[in-house]
């Protein structure tokens, strides 16, 4: 079709092209006909002029539950390069492409890493264009890779084009390509269009098609055929639909065995003319050749060649899908079942297809691809369909429950809800009723929900376990246990949950056990909690998801250090098995407690890379968290613009969700910053709401880890004796936990609050084990050394404050060193510039590729390690020799601690 009124688009789309690597790609939208396809012919066209190497895949919508199939189309001309992949990627892109015997759900994470790795690896010899067409009826997985594969190409000679009939969510949509929004043309671009492909309408015929066609070229070339049989009634009818039936009519002119051919294509979930032939002679009950689709050619509704068939637009599709009857339908889908013999899941949903009525056994085949299936949206998909073919209501409900638990791990709650209400429209078995609680329990986003039902999830997990089904019960607890982390139910109701767990019979040693007792009764249960994590912490790496759980554990009961400790350890497996959801909470965490020991170098890169995951593995509490640790570290390094600026966002998210952990974070920011601006009665009010119960900002963990910071703007806003009375609300609970930060902190504010009389007890602080806690010790320095000068002690301060300044330095404390320096000016002596370490010198995301290279990794390890193209890691080190000054990556050791050193 000529093209007409385009030339900004294609102006954007040439830039597009000229200039890969300036951006990932560009997302064309608009409705059927609109000339988003045109536009993608001519800028292939160009790009394969250019030099460029043109990948293509497309949705279809007979496609859209074969999982990857549009990934498998993509890639299949790089299948040459496959060998050549790391065996994890390899082994990942294998089973999703059916190309391995495995049966594994491979990570999708794992499997767009590996086609990153090709198509980097591609581009390498010339630079790449992805084509992807119709995102709407893309199967999910490919859309989840090609998303993937878009957010790491920034600085590679790769783009993406893709077009979607509309602005629904998208994972492609979510990651960054720039929307090309196309409307109808403009009257003069429709006027020169029609006289190209109609120049001899008559005036009326012409008025009536320009007025109807609205600007669509599609119309426009269309409606001079058929407008003079739309009825007034078709007229009313939206333009698509109007299309649809000119193209339904011009389908119902051809012979018999043509439109029976045509509409076996239709329904075909791939291109294969053979597949079409032999299908068409199985419905038609005689042997057809490639001549029984030659009328469909010249119609111009299809095109053929290199063994394939393909319609000239997806409305001829639907147009000749919606003109058939359903008994014709269903005769075709059996017939393109009877030739798929050797697809099984291809074949099983032409049989589903083909059914009317319950079918048993077509159930137990779907059933089984669902098993099978590489990606959990196509065992949802294969399991609600089973379902509605099941013989019995317990079969049903079974299958509909199961792909239920599916969608909870997949996080998609209105699935969720969706499926359990209609298995809870049948009888449920108690087993059944069970599963339909944990189901509708286990999704995460609960801290919307009244604190009040995390009593209701407590009391049906006791009620669960009575009927005898501990696993659903354990999980519905989980979810209650959780729940009390993110919100405050009260003590009551914490108890509650805790007497359910005791009554579980689950050793007290167990992580799981361990992990719930810690959130539930993070003071009541730390000291026995805190017993097995240090016995644990010796034998971590054995198991990744225990070790998970221990860090959760450690972080609930304000151990740190050892929280640090055991997400480090967690981290690679997750890493390893492209478990990228479960490893943003493992880096959170990590994130978190790096922060709160004051290791800003190694926090600071962990938590832009937990923020990057949490976004892209919609954890938006997560990443609410992990925006708030950031905002803690440029408080702390003194970069009070973009503290508040992060504080802000993670706010907003926290309100929102009723998350107290996250704006506990975010008061606690918001103290430093006031601290280090010298706001100190705005400090202390920021810190004390932390310990208000009616505050929003209200957290029972939390409350007990700012206590150095709570202290040091009490004595600095003259609010010694408020902070004395919350020191004294918690000593109970000092009394029965050894909760280090809760200790770290009671010890320096009962030393800072102690004025004249203080000595001894700054004595007993600095006296106590601070190894791996090296911003508090320096805070002891800092605090013990100005209250030595301000008893005329002046040569005692001077090395505390020198010892103070030498960690704050060591440590990139910006506004701690100042004052520091300044105390120490005071006790007369003078202190040396502090330069910036190496460290500071570079992005969160830079520090993180030059540690990794400072331990030897090459490009490619780092890029595995990071989900990362091998290239782009090279163009981040060729930008990071510069910033530090050298000129190999050979240099960087001297430079750089390792990952391990920075975090010990």
């Amino acid at each position: 079709m000529p093209l007409f009124g385009r030339d900004t688009e294609l102006k954007d789309l040439a830039a597009l092209v000229d200039g890969l690597g300036d951006r990932n790609g560009i997302l064309i939208e608009g409705e059927p006909g609109i000339g988003k396809s045109t536009l993608v012919e001519q800028t292939a066209t160009a790009a394969t002029a250019a030099g460029l190497r043109v990948l293509r895949t497309a949705g279809v919508e007979a496609e859209s539950n074969l999982v990857f199939a549009g990934l498998h189309r993509l890639l299949y001309p790089l299948r040459r390069e496959f060998d050549a992949l790391p065996p994890r990627q390899f082994d990942a892109l294998a089973t999703a492409l059916g190309m391995s015997d495995s049966t594994d759900e491979p990570s999708i994470h794992l499997v767009g890493l590996a086609a990153l790795t090709l198509l980097a690896d591609a581009a390498a010899d010339r630079a790449v264009l992805v084509v992807a067409e119709d995102l709407h009826w893309l199967d999910m997985a490919s859309a989840e890779v090609l998303a993937f594969v878009a957010r790491r190409i920034d600085s590679e000679p790769v783009a993406v084009l893709a077009t979607s009939r509309d602005s629904r969510t998208s994972p492609l949509r979510d990651a960054g390509l720039t929307v090309m929004r196309l409307g109808p043309l403009p009257d003069d671009a429709a006027n020169a269009l029609l006289d190209t492909i109609a120049p001899n309408l008559p005036a009326p015929l012409r008025h009536r098609v320009l007025t109807e066609a609205h600007g669509n070229p599609l119309a426009l070339a269309e409606l001079p055929m058929a407008a003079a049989d739309l009825t007034e009634t078709a007229l009313a009818l939206p333009l698509t639909e109007r299309l649809e039936r000119a193209f339904s009519a011009r389908g119902s002119a051809l012979p018999g065995p043509t439109r029976s051919a045509l509409l076996v294509a239709a329904l075909n979930d791939g291109d294969s003319s053979a597949e079409t032939l032999t299908a068409t002679g199985i419905l038609l009950e005689t042997a057809v050749t490639s001549e029984v689709l030659a009328p469909a050619v010249a119609a111009r509704l299809i095109g053929t060649g290199s063994g394939t068939v393909t319609f000239r637009h997806p409305l001829v599709r639907s147009a000749l899908v919606a003109a058939a009857t359903a008994e014709e339908r269903r005769r075709a889908h059996q017939a393109l079942a009877e030739t798929l013999g050797e697809s099984p899941d291809r074949q099983v949903w032409h049989r589903a297809a083909g059914t009317s009525g319950a079918d048993e056994n077509v159930a137990a085949a779907l059933e089984d691809a669902a098993e099978r299936s590489r990606h959990r949206g196509g065992a949802i998909a294969a399991l609600e369909r089973a379902a509605a073919l099941s013989a019995t209501p317990v079969r049903r409900a079974d299958r509909l429950l199961r792909a239920a638990e599916l969608a909870v791990d997949s996080g998609h709650r209105e699935t969720v809800e969706r499926l359990v209400g209609a298995a809870r429209t049948l009888p449920l078995t108690a087993e059944q009723e069970a599963t339909a609680k944990w189901v509708l329990s286990g999704l995460e986003d609960g801290m919307r929900e009244s604190p009040a039902h995390i009593g209701e999830l407590a009391a049906l997990a006791a009620s669960v376990a009575t009927d005898g089904f501990p696993d659903a019960a354990l999980r519905i607890l989980w979810a209650a246990a959780s729940r009390c982390f993110w919100s405050e139910p009260g003590p009551e109701i914490r108890h509650a949950v805790l007497s359910v767990a005791d009554t579980f019979g689950i050793p007290d040693g167990d992580p799981a056990k361990l992990a719930i007792d810690s959130i539930v009764a993070p003071f009541e249960r730390g000291e026995q909690v805190l017993d097995h994590l240090r016995t644990l912490a010796t034998s971590t790496g054995r198991d990744t998801d225990v070790d998970h759980f221990l860090s959760s554990a450690a972080y609930q009961v304000g151990a740190f250090d050892l929280a640090a400790h055991f997400a480090a350890a967690a981290t690679p497996g997750f890493r390893a098995a492209g478990q990228l959801g479960l490893l943003t909470r493992a880096l959170a965490i990590q994130a978190w407690s790096l922060a709160r020991l004051g290791d800003l170098a190694a926090a600071a890169p962990i938590a832009a890379e937990a923020a990057t995951f949490a976004l892209e593995t919609g954890q938006p509490f997560m990443h609410a968290t992990v925006i708030a640790v950031q905002a803690e570290i440029a408080a702390l390094r003194g970069d009070y613009a973009q503290a508040a600026a992060l504080t802000a966002e993670a706010e907003r998210a926290g309100l929102a969700a009723g998350a107290r952990p996250v704006l506990a974070t975010v008061q606690l920011t918001r103290g430093l910053t006031a601290l280090g601006e010298g706001r100190f009665d705005d400090a202390f009010t920021d810190l004390t709401r932390i310990h208000d119960p009616r505050d929003p900002s209200y957290s029972l963990t939390l409350r007990a880890c700012f206590l150095t910071e709570l202290a040091e703007a009490a004595v600095r806003a003259g609010q010694t004796d408020a902070a004395a009375d919350l020191l004294r609300g918690l000593e109970p609970v000092a009394a029965s936990t050894s909760s280090p930060a809760l200790h770290i902190g009671m010890r320096y504010a009962r030393a800072v609050l102690a004025g004249d009389s203080a000595s001894e007890l700054f004595a007993v602080a600095l006296a106590a084990d601070l190894t791996g806690w090296p911003a508090e010790r320096g805070r002891l320095h800092l605090a013990y050394g100005e209250w030595l000068r301000r008893q005329r002690r002046v040569v005692e301060s001077r090395t505390h404050l020198r010892t103070a300044r030498e960690i704050f330095d060591a440590l990139g404390f910006t506004a701690w060193s100042e004052r520091a320096r300044l105390e120490l000016r005071s006790a007369g002596e003078s202190s040396p510039n502090r330069d910036p370490d190496a460290r500071e010198r570079l992005t969160p995301h830079e520090l993180s590729i030059a540690q990794l290279a400072a331990q030897g990794l090459t490009n490619r390890e780092i890029g595995q390690r990071l989900y990362l193209s091998h290239r782009t890691v090279s163009t981040h080190l060729h930008r990071i020799f510069p910033k530090l000054g050298i000129s190999s990556r050979g240099d960087l050791a001297a430079l750089l601690p390792t990952l391990e050193e920075a975090a010990s």
